[in-house]
C-alpha cells in the first residue's frame, strides 16, 4: 500500500467534529500537499464578473497557485477568454475537464458548443461537459440539450462527453443520462441544509443516486464543497471550522472510495454574492487575495 493510501486510510477513522480548528487545519495542509483529483477553476479578479475580459497573465498567475495542489481543473465556459485557460492548463500539467455553458441565448451556446469542439479537437480537453444546470434552471428543454450533446459527441467521439447537473436530475431525466459518456454530478449537502456532522453521509447518498441513475457509466462529482462565512442555510453553518473539516472528510471519503470529486472552489468570487447572498464569495480555498486560507 502507497503512503498516501496509508495517510487516508488513517484519517478515516478519525472522529473530525471532535477536533479543533488548529488540528483541522494541519490536516487540510496535509491534504493538500498530497494533492486533490480535482478543483473548480474560478478565473475571475476582485471586481470581475461573467462577460468581463479574462487576460492570460490572470489565468497563468491563478494556475501556478494552485497546480501543486491538483491535477485536474474544471471549467465553465469556453468564450469571454476562459477558451485560454485550458491550453494554460496543459503547460502547467494538468488534466482538464472543459465546460461549455449554455443558457437560453441562442447565439452563446453555439458559440460555447463551437469553442468546446475546437478545443477538445487541439487536444486541449479530457472531459466535455456539454452545459452546467441547464435542466435545473430551466434554460433549455430536454430535447435541445440532447441535441447539443449529441453533436459534441459527433464531432470528439474520442474523449469522454457529459453534462452537469444535480445528482438527482440523472435519475429524474433518463433520456440525458442515456446519452452521456459520463455522469458529472454537482453534490451540496449545504444547499440541503444537512448539519456538517451529517453532511458527508449525506455526500454518499447523493452520489449514489447518481451512481444507480448511472447504470455502469463513470461518475464523477463535479462540485462539492462548504463556504466559510455567510448567512446559515437551515441546520448547514458557515464557518471556517466547518469549511475545513468538510474538505478533509470529503477528501479523504473520496480517496479511500476511488471516487473522482472536483473541489468548489478555488478561489472567492465576489461578484457570486448576487446570486447566492453574502455566502457566495465564501467557498474557494484561497481568498480574494489569492492567499490560502487554512495556513
Amino acid at each position: 500500500m502507497s503512503y498516501r493510501k496509508e495517510k487516508y486510510r488513517s484519517l478515516l477513522g478519525v472522529d473530525t467534529n471532535l477536533l479543533g480548528e488548529k488540528e483541522l487545519q494541519k490536516m487540510s495542509q496535509s491534504i493538500l500537499e498530497d494533492g486533490m483529483h480535482g478543483l473548480c477553476f474560478s478565473p475571475y479578479e476582485e471586481g470581475q464578473e461573467p462577460g468581463d475580459p479574462i487576460s492570460e497573465a490572470q489565468i497563468r498567475r491563478k494556475l501556478e497557485i494552485i497546480a501543486p495542489y491538483t491535477k485536474w481543473i474544471r471549467t465553465f465556459s469556453c468564450t469571454e477568454g476562459n477558451e485560454q485557460i485550458p491550453r494554460l492548463a496543459k503547460e502547467y500539467g494538468l488534466k482538464t475537464l472543459v465546460g461549455a455553458w449554455l443558457g437560453d441565448d441562442a447565439q452563446v451556446n453555439e458559440d460555447e458548443i463551437e469553442g468546446l469542439i475546437t478545443l477538445s479537437k487541439a487536444g486541449f480537453v479530457d472531459v466535455a461537459a456539454v452545459g452546467n444546470e441547464v435542466m435545473y434552471r430551466g434554460d433549455l428543454e430536454e430535447d435541445e440539450l440532447i441535441s447539443f450533446i449529441n453533436r459534441v459527441k459527433q464531432a470528439i467521439p474520442e474523449i469522454p462527453v457529459g453534462y452537469v447537473d444535480a445528482y438527482y436530475e440523472f435519475s429524474d431525466r433518463p433520456r440525458i443520462t442515456e446519452v452521456c459518456d459520463v455522469i458529472l454530478a454537482n453534490c451540496y449537502p449545504f444547499w440541503e441544509g444537512y448539519s456538517i456532522a451529517k453532511a458527508t453521509a449525506y455526500l454518499t447518498q447523493m452520489y449514489d443516486v447518481a451512481k444507480n441513475a448511472a447504470k455502469g457509466k463513470h461518475v464523477i462529482i463535479t462540485e462539492t464543497g462548504w463556504p466559510n462565512a455567510g448567512e446559515n442555510f437551515d441546520q448547514a453553518i458557515p464557518s471556517e471550522g466547518n469549511s475545513m473539516q468538510y474538505f478533509v472528510n470529503t477528501q479523504t471519503w473520496a480517496n479511500t472510495n476511488h471516487i473522482d470529486l472536483f473541489h468548489f472552489s478555488s478561489f472567492d468570487e465576489s461578484w457570486k454574492v448576487n446570486e447566492e447572498g453574502n455566502v457566495g464569495d465564501q467557498w474557494g480555498l484561497w481568498d480574494q487575495n489569492e492567499k490560502l486560507k487554512y495556513q
